[in-house]
This record gives structure tokens, sequence and C-alpha cells, in this order.
């Protein structure tokens, strides 16, 4: 994919990225942009990712379900997952002889990290026959406990394509009542929850209104229950970036990680963006610098234990399989 050149690059962003920020960015965005080019590597960003990884070094850009079909269809031999952990693994999973890298380790998930294999087994035997979807948002070895997984985005296609009047939601209790009261099935869930999307409270949206009279207010679904009540719109991150291009609010609050509405707000100039903000301290981890060292050593790849792949690719690939049929 060909990169914008330098100026039209800081006319994109500059609404969002000050100019010394982007002098002190520019010769690392070029440095990767020589790595991928010497290694065939391509740049996946997540929507939460910094302006300058999102607009200035990634080839595809997207949320969760999005970042999994792109990872399935690239043509290269080195993909750069800019998002979190389980993201990684996803891609790995979807492209086992292609190197994936992840710019930095330590950047998890609070969801991932609320909920096991031996968890998910547990709930199996005390609900035996209940088939269970599994939030992308977790580790491989849940994925591989799971019969299919899911994104905010499709998560009550998958749920109700099972045909069964039950269903184990894990682990986000939030997602899994948003399912449950979109659908005619009922929800068993887990006791997870997002740390960026739990900090929401319906008090910022009544503080939000009162600032900026006519405001919309479009909230994610892993927010609280009486956050998305107070929301005019809720959808996972793609659904938000949708809903702004179809109704094009002169102003908008984007109940999700902040770092998002300012990758929106490079696209529409004219919208103002007003929210309380969150920001989730696993995606900050990935930086300019990381990526470009990542590329430079290929140190670390991604590699997951060959016990669980064959049940976690299954649950990613029917997952797709799903998504594109409803698409």
């Amino acid at each position: 994919m060909a990169m914008p050149t330098d100026n039209s690059l800081f006319e994109q962003v500059r609404n969002v990225v000050t100019e010394p920020e982007w002098l002190l960015a520019k010769p690392i965005i070029e440095e990767i942009q020589a790595l991928k080019r010497e290694k065939n590597a391509v740049v996946l960003a997540h929507n939460y990712q910094h302006p300058l990884i999102y607009h200035g070094v990634a080839d595809l850009r997207g949320d969760s379900l999005g970042l999994a079909r792109e990872a399935a269809d690239a043509d290269a031999d080195v993909i750069v997952m800019c998002g979190v952990h389980f993201m990684a693994e996803t891609a790995k999973l979807l492209n086992p002889d292609r190197t994936v890298l992840l710019p930095d380790y330590d950047a998890g998930c609070s969801l991932a990290d609320a909920i096991t294999a031996d968890d998910v087994q547990a709930l199996k035997k005390r609900h035996p026959g209940v088939p269970v979807v599994t939030y992308v948002n977790t580790s491989a070895a849940v994925k591989a406990a799971s019969d299919v997984c899911c994104t905010s985005s499709n998560a009550v296609t998958i749920v109700e394509a099972l045909n069964s009047e039950k269903v184990l939601f894990v682990p986000d209790r939030h997602l899994a009542k948003y399912v449950e009261r979109n659908s005619e099935v009922e929800i068993l869930t887990w006791e997870g929850g997002c740390v960026v999307h739990e900090e929401f409270q319906s008090a910022d949206i009544d503080a939000l209104r009162a600032d900026y009279p006519g405001i919309d207010v479009i909230a994610h679904p892993e927010c609280t229950k009486e956050v998305q009540d107070s929301a005019d719109a809720v959808g996972s991150t793609s659904q938000l970036i949708d809903w702004v291009e179809e109704h094009r609010p002169e102003q908008v609050a984007m109940i999700t990680e902040c770092t998002m509405s300012d990758n929106v707000a490079a696209h529409f100039p004219k919208i103002a963006f007003k929210q309380p903000c969150s920001i989730c301290p696993y995606m900050r981890r990935i930086t300019l610098e990381k990526i470009r060292d990542c590329l430079e050593t290929m140190d670390d790849p991604v590699e997951i234990d060959p016990r669980i792949v064959p049940g976690a690719r299954r649950a990613v690939r029917r997952m797709l399989e799903y998504s594109r049929v409803d698409s």
C-alpha cells in the first residue's frame, strides 16, 4: 500500500498531532517504512493505536475482527501487530507460515487476564452441552477450549447462529449482557471486564450533555449497562466509526478508548470530538521506536503451543466464517 507523502501525512493528522511531535517522529517513521520494504513486512494497527502509528506506519487498520480478516489475507513475509498480545496470537493462528512480531510482549489485556482455559473447562462441566462463545480478547489457550470466537461487532450474530437456547459467553460480562438484550438467547457469563471501558460512568455522559448541548454520545458495549443506556448508539469500534460516517454529527463523544477518537477525528476535521478520556495502558506500550526495533532485530517472533493450535484456529476460523456469511 502506498503511504502518503510527508506533507500530506502531516496535513492529515495535524489536528490531533502537534508539529513538534511530527518532527520528532518523522525520522523513525521513515526508518520503519524502509524496514518494511526490506523485510517484506506489513504493519497492522488497532483503532486504539496512537495517530502517529495508525496514520504514519500502518498498512492495515481496524478493530479486532477487521485485523483478524486482514491478517488472514496479508500478502507479506512478516506481520507486525500493533495491538495487544491476543491479537498477535490470532494473527499467528491464521498465518502459521509467516513471522508475526509484537513490538512489546507486555502489551496484554485485562479481559485476556480475566479467564484461563481451566476456567472454561470448569464452566463446561457445570453446564454440559452448552456451547461456549469466547470473546476474541482472550488467550489462544482459552480460544482452544471454546466452540467459536467473536468480537463486539459480530457477537450477536455468532450467538444467534449457534441455534442454542443457552450460551456460555466469556469473559466480558457487559458485552455478554448486551448480547442477551439484543437476542433471544439466555447468556451465562463470566465476571470479566475491560479496565478502559469500566472507567466510564453515566455521570460522565450527563456532564457531557450539560457542557455540550445537543452532543451525540456513542458507546462501546464493553461499557456498563448504565453507560450504554445513556448513549444514543452502542457498537463496536468499527460500528462507531460507521455511525460517525453516516450521521456526520456536529459534535460527538465516542465512549471508548480515547486515542480512537483522535484517529477518527483525523478523517472528520469538521466534527468536534468531545469526551471523557480513558487510555488503554496496554495499547500505549506500542511505540514507533519499538516497531522499528522489532523489525530491525526480528527477535522473539510470536509462537503458540502446538498442542492448542488446532482448537484455537478452529474457533477463530469459525468466527470468520460466520462473519463473512453475515456481511
